[in-house]
């Protein structure tokens, strides 16, 4: 966690996060959000509650105009602490529940369906306005969240990893084990989510002014402080400290803006950083 005074002293800021499923955005915004000392938002988790409310009142999936009624209407609260976020449904904690594989097989239905997506927008807009004003910050991750929710956002990430990095990430998560059996059973959960996803969304290449962190060779811990520093250089105006010694990431940021704006940030397969101008170094 930052140092009261730190946190105090900086300016209200949003970072948005977003990228496929397994590329780490969920664990690493958390992670961030933390050590900032300021809101989370798991705006996947949104459509998660959704899904679960619809399952459990008997609606089915492919009732479009139901399913968008139930989004409208459902009593959702989703708590932005980032040490213990949770997820209420009519007063019922789903925190856990909607992490069953029952959702993640069905989710897609729901996340697809733009009245649905168009609700929950707007209400992970509400939430990323409180928190930024009431708590001086938040990071705010999960689909359209860098384009469409917070286009705006002081610091836009998109997280990428490649697939068979992403796939033993789930793996591990949900299965403990990134064997093959565990790769199997996990192919399709996440594959076939991004494929039903990016049909009403973009998430696998940045758009003009978001940074890229491919995080397929780097470590949580190397993830998490490259994300870390890009946040404190922007926020703060100064090379961020959070990863470890001989960091290039804020200097790559620094020479990566446009007309006052960031341009393209990548880490690529082997850890080497890349930034406007071909300007390069290797994260530490």
């Amino acid at each position: 966690m930052p140092a009261p005074d730190a946190a105090a002293s900086r300016r209200p800021f949003v970072v948005a996060v977003d990228g496929p499923s397994g590329s780490g955005k969920s664990s690493v915004s958390r992670e961030v959000a933390r050590r900032l000392g300021v809101g989370y938002l798991d705006t996947g988790a949104m459509y998660r509650a959704v899904c679960w409310s619809i399952l459990d009142a008997g609606i089915e999936l492919t009732d479009a105009a139901a399913v968008a009624d139930r989004a409208r209407t459902v009593d959702l609260v989703v708590g932005t602490d980032p040490d213990t976020p949770t997820v209420t449904v009519a007063g019922t904690d789903v925190t856990a529940a909607i992490r069953e594989t029952r959702i993640s097989a069905a989710v897609s239905a729901v996340a697809t369906n733009l009245d649905v997506r168009a609700e929950l927008r707007r209400r992970q807009r509400e939430i990323i306005e409180a928190e930024r004003d009431g708590r001086g910050g938040v990071v705010a991750e999960g689909r359209d969240i860098t384009t469409v929710v917070a286009p705006d956002a002081d610091v836009r990430i998109l997280l990428t990893a490649d697939e068979r990095a992403r796939l033993a990430r789930r793996a591990r998560e949900v299965h403990g084990s990134d064997d093959e059996t565990a790769l199997a059973a996990t192919r399709d959960q996440v594959l076939r989510r991004d494929a039903d996803d990016s049909t009403v969304s973009s998430f696998h290449e940045a758009a003009d002014g978001v940074l890229h962190l491919d995080s397929s060779d780097l470590t949580f811990e190397e993830t998490v402080g490259a994300v870390l520093d890009v946040v404190l250089e922007t926020v703060e105006g100064t090379p961020g400290k959070a990863a470890s010694s001989g960091s290039v990431v804020a200097d790559l940021v620094a020479a990566a803006r446009v007309d006052g704006e960031p341009d393209t940030l990548t880490v690529d397969l082997e850890g080497t950083l890349t930034g406007a101008g071909g300007r390069s170094g290797t994260a530490s």
